[in-house]
């Protein structure tokens, strides 16, 4: 869509053509919006079902078609799930994409089944951490020392997983006493009173997904944001499953020792200037993630966090970046940028009209749109509540009614929040870019020389600066003085976490 809208608004597009309307979008308003920036340079919009014309009839027609795509994914959205809390209120597990460590799915994907060799290793987390008094820190030390293999891939264990293992119900062992006043009647039917067992919470969390543009090099991309909210415990579905053989004494002890755990910082007591999204895996598009060996060594690296070890993992960059070898040499450059004001203004000036041309059409106007729909969501439901109130419709009707004109008001404060965000992110822009010149642009090299990792990093960031590693130790940067440039090619190292020699 958008290459599409790059080219009708490089004029010479009479008309822009689908299959269906909703092939463009299912939401009536998205419609609208593009049909009027279309419009602003002489395309027209069809499909191959429309029902009408330009005519109010026509119009009409069609608006009713966009209407019910939209009611169509309400509808499907609502039905998958409210058969997923169907299934779990029925004593089912609902499928993801793994199960839980140490368990693993029954043939017919409802249950959960023990894995027993998974299983041992989390009986000896709970022994260790429990029993013998360990730290999660030396449990993942034993375990990386063993070679024993990390869930989900990867060379080292980690302590947040190990947290995570210890915190899950599914793995503390429940009478059937306690079960009972979780669970249905017909469920607590099936269970064995003389038995265990462990529960799988579902409903736990309401997680609402976005996608958001956001400027880079090149053709425009998009970041999904996730926002999640525990819900309140009443909500949740309690599911049987089978008990994972662990002493609930064992369970309690382990809680107990790691209940006033405080999160231990990853940054190894240091600030890398490369972190928050300036330093990237060229091959798999990751974050690097840092490693500290040794710190009073000065042994600090970068390495990509789904890099292959001995052939298994995702990503074929296995290297290590030291630190101390990459951050100078990217400043260096960086530097050198600040030293050239006119370069430096011509790319955030470059920036600037990337990041308006991204805004496609009046902000303005398309918010007043979509507080137009919120205006008139607001009248149909207080219209629909009265024809309730007069039994005009049934109270199952204006249940669907109103579900519809939620998810559209929900739909036009998500859409008001994105124009006001992308809005805000051009005024960040504009005034970083004033910061550049006005702060650091022209600075002596002996000033430049002063600044502190958290300083560099800020200018990083005002740059939008991107760093990307490469096979061979290549180094890619870009940023607001346009264009891919390689700065170096950095050496390999042997490490003694690394399988890469010198």
């Amino acid at each position: 869509m958008d290459r599409v809208r790059d080219l009708v608004s490089a004029g010479g597009v009479s008309v822009v053509l689908a299959q269906d309307r909703d092939r463009f979008a299912r939401e009536p308003a998205y419609h609208y919006l593009l049909r009027r920036e279309f419009e602003e340079h002489g395309t027209k919009i069809r499909a191959l079902n429309d029902r009408g014309d330009d005519s109010p009839e026509g119009e009409l027609t069609d608006g009713i078609l966009d209407q019910l795509a939209k009611f169509e994914r309400a509808k499907i959205a609502e039905r998958t799930w409210r058969g997923k809390l169907r299934k779990a209120r029925e004593g089912m597990v609902i499928p993801t994409h793994t199960a839980d460590y140490g368990f693993k799915f029954n043939d017919a994907r409802t249950g959960y089944e023990l894995d027993e060799d998974h299983m041992t290793i989390v009986r000896r987390i709970f022994r260790l951490v429990g029993v013998e008094g360990k730290a999660m820190h030396y449990v993942k030390k034993r375990f990386d020392h063993e070679r024993i293999r990390p869930p989900k891939g990867g060379q080292y264990w980690s302590k947040q997983f190990i947290r995570s293992r210890i915190l899950d119900d599914v793995y503390r062992p429940h009478a059937y006493d306690e079960l009972k006043q979780l669970v249905s009647p017909e469920v607590a039917a099936r269970l064995d009173p003389n038995k265990c067992y462990g529960v799988w919470w579902f409903n736990v969390r309401r997680i609402t997904a976005r996608q958001v543009a956001e400027a880079g090099s090149g053709e425009r991309r998009y970041r999904r944001r996730t926002t999640t909210v525990i819900k309140p415990k009443e909500e949740w579905i309690a599911v049987p499953v089978p008990d994972a053989g662990i002493p609930r004494e064992w369970v309690d002890a382990a809680r107990a020792a790691i209940a006033h755990n405080h999160v231990p910082s990853l940054a190894g007591h240091r600030f890398w200037e490369l972190s928050g999204g300036v330093f990237y895996c060229g091959e798999c598009g990751r974050r690097m993630s840092t490693m500290t060996v040794n710190a009073a060594r000065g042994h600090l690296y970068y390495r990509c966090p789904t890099r292959q070890i001995d052939g298994k993992g995702a990503c074929s960059l296995s290297k290590h970046f030291r630190a101390d070898e990459v951050e100078p040499l990217i400043w260096g450059f960086v530097s050198n940028l600040l030293l050239s004001p006119e370069r430096l203004q011509k790319g955030l000036e470059t920036m600037l009209e990337y990041e308006t041309h991204g805004l496609h059409g009046d902000p303005e106007r398309e918010a007043k749109v979509w507080l137009e729909q919120l205006a008139d969501a607001e009248c149909k439901r207080s219209s629909f509540q009265d024809m309730a109130a007069e039994g005009l419709i049934t109270f199952d009707e204006l249940r669907t009614k109103l579900a519809t004109l939620q998810e559209t008001c929900e739909t036009a404060r998500r859409e008001l929040a994105t124009l006001e965000d992308r809005c805000n992110r051009l005024k960040d822009l504009e005034h970083d870019a004033a910061t550049l010149l006005e702060s650091y642009a022209g600075m002596v090299p002996e000033a430049l020389g002063t600044l502190d990792a958290e300083e560099r990093n800020r200018v990083y960031k005002m740059l939008r600066l991107k760093v990307s590693a490469y096979h061979g130790g290549t180094l890619e940067v870009n940023g607001t003085f346009g264009g891919d440039l390689c700065v170096s090619n950095i050496e390999t190292w042997s490490t003694p976490y690394s399988s890469t020699t010198s």
